[in-house]
């Protein structure tokens, strides 16, 4: 009996699929999908503040109003919240939806130029303090000043 011996099976892969993993192990891909992680759960946040802090202030100091029943009925049946014109299948323009969002814009849009004025003066902060001279520069004014030394002794 004769044994058999097989070759190393070698798969070419595609040269795109090495420029991807590339592209991918990038910092600023990493970096990239961190803030946007980050953006989902600071829209949640968001999202809650406004729907369940805001929008009650805003519409009880307007007279109650909720603004998620705020809306026209186009086609169907007239139905006192958006829930059940929706349910009915009433076509409808929601314009409290709407207003929610513009909320939650600004609110967003405050948030972060707070939070890049915070990151400005930081970085304004950090540049403020003078880079220690290179070690160069150092050793050549020991020098110039041991030489100066030496000239002014007799």
């Amino acid at each position: 009996m004769s044994e058999r011996t097989t070759a190393p099976i070698h798969v070419h892969t595609p040269a795109w699929i090495d420029e991807f993993r590339a592209f991918i192990m990038r910092g600023n891909v990493v970096d990239l999908a961190v803030g946007i992680i980050i953006g989902v759960a600071f829209t949640a946040v968001v999202n809650s503040l406004v729907k369940d802090i805001f929008t009650p202030i805003i519409g009880l100091l307007v007279g109650g109003i909720d603004f998620t029943n705020i809306f026209v009925t186009l086609k169907g049946q007239s139905e006192p919240t958006l829930a059940e014109a929706q349910k009915a299948g009433a076509v409808t323009l929601n314009f409290g939806v709407f207003l929610n969002a513009v909320i939650q814009f600004l609110i967003v849009s405050f948030a972060v130029f707070w939070m890049i004025k915070m990151l400005t003066r930081l970085h304004i902060r950090e540049e403020a303090a003078p880079a220690p001279p290179p070690r160069s520069e150092v050793l050549l004014e020991e020098i110039r000043d041991l030489l100066a030394a030496r000239r002014d002794q007799p």
